[in-house]
Formats: structure tokens, C-alpha cells, sequence
């Protein structure tokens, strides 16, 4: 084989043999819905359901997100010191059965059930707690004799209208590890998720009153760094116990959007805002650069050229400070209408296409799920028709991968008809999916069950040619890949 010759046929090769990177966000791309269910914000609609309708409500809520491209739902599951899953630790949440502390009747374990039924459409599930709020109303909420703030007065601190668990006392750390890990241990979760409720959000002329538990634990600090070292100590805390117990589970965090503003810090982003560092005392970047937390979803609820806080300005922000981990990002589609930006159909479009620009974001998420029944300026088409058009596939987090995924062996029996045959335990095995090159890149052509013993591509809409390789490849829990095997 001459030099001419021998160059064509690796140019060839390489072409019909490439596979894509994990940055292609084509291929990779984390899509995300936040279901809140405090005040039953998403779910279920109103407290006080039977079960057959909220589980009805919450099967129509995935086919949604599903229809929509979405590959992860953020599921409130401690909105106030309580819980949707039976626990011995916290009492059943008002938002499910109209009264704190009341089991459903007949009885049934929502988180189970929410799980299970998210897995089944290979989406991902994110355990959303609240690691401060205790009462969200204390004019009017339901608190159970069985509740903390009934059982130990002495960990809270009312403010506003709000009593919180008081983020300096030991105690506290010591209580809410001991919710995370009986939820990690007995939950297929894959993250447990916390927002950017650290300390409240300031009230005007009102200060947090802490002043007691700061002289008895000060530890040498100013007030400022003893409340951010409080919740730098949870956030290292809950990081280890996590890991201890299923080294496998995500730990990731979404702070408001902006950390510091430039003129406070020469780090900072050119903003006007709150802050994370100075007002809710928490230190994002600190647990970032730390590998404390495995992803961070910051809430960039702005519009872009917004004046105070624009939407470019702080993207462009976060992705030169997210420290190597994988950076998602909040987008607010329940202000759809609130203003002008908001009303224009561009904008959620506008912010994706300027997220998928950027080497080191890795996806969005959406506050919140309630805000898509409306197909607002027509965004569910958009997503539809347009930019979650074909599945994706979540990027790995390296660290925490727990098992090498071994290569899918495929038997041809037609042009369109494979038999599929895998080693790979169960167990660890999410789903397989189906990856091909086209003139434009890479695609995800198809999400399979993990069950899976045979494959017609007929059916499933894919064509292969010789121009157009196909590739199938086995997904592992943490989303670790197999070798690609090609379809021949």
C-alpha cells in the first residue's frame, strides 16, 4: 500500500470511527426540571389527594418533561423539616396529606413510587432537600407534636414568618446528617440537591437573630465567617456522609446566580445583587474548589441585558469558576411574561443557545415544572421541535464512578435487526443508547431499557449507512460509558 493510499485509509477510519467527547453537548447535555412541592408550588396540585391521583398527577408530570427532552427531575422531598417517604426522623409533609404528620391512606411510599417511575423513562432523580427551613409559615402551617421545633424549641429561630433550624448549633449539623444518610441509605436516588435557602434572604431593617449562639461558638471568628463557616462545616458534613454510604450519589448544589459583585470583589461578576457570599453566607466557590460538591446549577433567573444581573455577563462568569465540576444552569421559565424580555418568545432559546456556546457548562435545569403546563411563548415546542429534539445523555462526573461498563455484543439478523446480549449487571446498568454521525455531528438516536434483548431500527425510526455510522453503547449508573460498538 503506497503512502497516498495508506493516509486515505486512516482519514477513512478515523472518520467512520470517531466517537463523540463528552463536551459535545449534542450528545451530553443534563436537562432538568425542578418540582417543588412546597405550598404545592408543582406537586401534587393541592394537599390532600387520594393516592391514585397523585401518582396520576405525577405520571403526567414525567410524560411531560419527557415529551419536552428532559433527562432529570430536582424533587422536593424535605421542603420544612418534614418529609414525602415515611421517616422515623421527621414527620409526613402537610403538602402531601393536608396535615403534618398523617400518613396516606391506604398506605404508600411516594418517594419509592416517584422513583421507580422516573427510572422506568431513564431519567435521572435528584433528591431536593432544605437544609434550613423548619416552618414555612408560622401563621399557618401544619406542625406536627411529632415535628423538631416541637420536640427540640431550642434549635430554631424564628424569623419572619419563618422559623428556621439555627445553622450554628451542632446539634443541627448532627440532625440534618442523620436525614441525608437514612435518605441515602434507603433511597436508588441519584443526587441529593440542595438550593440556595442557606441563611434567609435578608428582611430590611430586621437582623437574624443569632447573637447568642455566635458568643457560645464563636471559635475565634467574626460573626460574617462564623456564619459562613456554619454552613461551609453542613455542606463539608453532608459532602462526607454521602459518599460514605453510597460513594456513587451525586452531591450537588444551586446557589443564587451571583457568588460576589465585582466592586465587593476583583472576582466578583459585574453585577449589582445579592449575594451568596455576603448575604445568605455561603461560600459557593470555597465548596467548589474543595470537592465538596459534585455539580453546581446556579440560579440565573435574569434575562439577558438585564441591568442589575445579566444573564450573559454571569454565565460568562460561572463557567471561567466552576472549578472542573459539572456546571449546569438555572434558567427562571416561570417568568415567562413578567416583562418584556420575558414575554419574547427569543429569550429561554436565546439563554440555551448562549449556555451551548460555553467549554464548560453542561446543561440546564427549569423553575419550575408547573411553569411548562402552559407551553409558555411556546417554549415546550421550541424544546420539542427544536432544541431537546433528539435525547441526550448526562455526562459523567469521573469521580464518582463506581464500575467499568462492558461493551454491548450485538448478533445481526436483518439490515434493521439486531439481538443485544450484555454482561453488565443490572444493577449497575441505566440504560443503553443508541449514537450516531451525520453530516452535523453526533446524535443520541434512541434511549433503550436496560432490559433490552433485541433491537429494530425500523421501529425506532434510526437508519444507518455506511455515511452515517451507528453505534450502541452501555450507560452505567453514574453515567459512565462502555466502548462504542458499532452496528455493522
Amino acid at each position: 500500500m503506497n503512502k497516498f493510499l495508506l493516509a486515505l485509509f486512516f482519514v477513512f477510519s478515523f472518520k467512520a470511527y470517531a466517537q463523540p467527547s463528552l463536551a459535545d453537548k449534542n450528545v451530553f447535555e443534563f436537562r432538568a426540571v425542578w418540582v417543588a412541592t412546597v405550598v404545592n408550588i408543582d406537586w401534587p396540585s393541592k394537599s390532600g389527594l387520594s393516592n391514585q391521583a397523585q401518582k396520576a398527577e405525577f405520571e403526567a408530570l414525567l410524560d411531560m418533561h419527557q415529551k419536552n427532552g428532559m433527562n432529570a427531575i430536582i424533587m422536593q422531598v424535605r421542603p420544612s423539616g418534614d418529609a414525602l417517604y415515611p421517616s422515623s426522623l421527621e414527620p409526613w409533609s402537610e403538602y402531601l396529606t393536608g396535615k403534618q404528620g398523617l400518613a396516606p391512606t391506604p398506605f404508600y411510599d411516594p418517594l419509592t413510587y416517584m422513583i421507580e417511575a422516573t427510572h422506568k423513562r431513564g431519567m435521572e432523580f435528584h433528591a431536593w432537600i432544605n437544609p434550613y427551613r423548619a416552618v414555612f409559615d408560622i401563621n399557618k402551617s401544619s406542625i406536627a407534636n411529632t415535628h423538631v421545633s416541637k420536640l427540640h424549641p431550642e434549635w430554631f429561630i424564628t424569623y419572619g414568618d419563618k422559623k428556621y433550624f439555627n445553622p450554628g448549633l451542632p446539634a443541627v449539623w448532627e440532625h440534618t446528617n442523620k436525614v441525608v444518610r437514612d435518605l441515602v441509605t434507603r433511597y436508588e436516588i441519584d443526587a441529593v440537591h440542595m438550593d440556595d435557602y442557606f441563611y434567609p434572604y435578608k428582611i430590611p431593617g430586621k437582623e437574624f437573630p443569632d447573637e447568642a449562639t455566635y458568643k457560645k461558638y464563636a471559635r475565634g471568628l467574626n460573626k460574617e465567617d462564623w456564619r459562613r463557616s456554619n454552613c461551609d462545616t453542613i455542606v463539608k458534613q453532608l459532602s462526607t456522609t454521602i459518599h460514605q454510604v453510597k460513594p456513587g450519589v451525586q452531591f450537588g448544589i444551586s446557589p443564587f446566580g451571583v457568588w460576589k459583585n465585582q466592586s465587593q470583589d476583583p472576582r466578583g461578576s459585574k453585577t449589582k445583587a445579592t449575594t451568596n457570599y455576603y448575604d445568605l453566607y455561603a461560600d459557593i466557590l470555597l465548596w467548589l474548589e474543595k470537592d465538596w460538591i459534585d455539580y453546581v446549577a446556579p440560579q440565573l433567573y435574569w434575562e439577558q441585558g438585564h441591568p442589575l444581573a445579566d444573564y450573559n455577563e454571569l454565565i460568562e462568569w460561572w463557567n471561567r469558576n466552576s472549578y472542573g465540576k459539572n456546571l449546569y444552569i438555572g434558567h427562571g421559565i416561570y417568568r415567562a411574561g413578567s416583562n418584556s424580555s420575558w414575554k419574547s418568545f427569543n429569550e429561554l432559546p436565546n439563554q440555551i443557545k448562549k449556555m451551548r456556546t460555553l467549554k464548560n457548562t453542561h446543561g440546564s435545569a427549569y423553575f419550575s415544572s408547573a411553569s411548562f403546563k402552559t407551553n409558555a411563548n411556546g417554549w415546550n415546542d421550541s424544546l420539542q421541535n427544536n432544541y431537546y429534539h433528539k435525547p441526550a445523555l448526562i455526562a459523567p462526573i469521573e469521580w464518582l464512578v463506581q464500575s467499568k461498563m462492558s461493551t454491548p455484543k450485538l448478533q445481526k439478523q436483518t439490515d434493521n435487526t439486531y439481538l443485544l446480549t450484555d454482561s453488565n449487571p443490572l444493577s449497575s446498568l441505566k440504560y443503553f443508547a443508541l449514537i450516531q454521525k451525520n453530516k452535523s455531528g453526533y446524535s443520541v438516536e434512541a434511549i433503550l431499557p436496560k432490559d433490552t434483548k433485541s433491537i429494530q431500527l425500523d421501529k425506532l425510526g434510526v437508519h444507518k449507512t455506511t455515511a452515517e455510522p451507528l453505534w450502541i453503547v452501555a450507560v452505567g449508573k453514574q453515567n459512565q460509558l462502555s466502548k462504542y460498538q458499532l452496528l455493522d
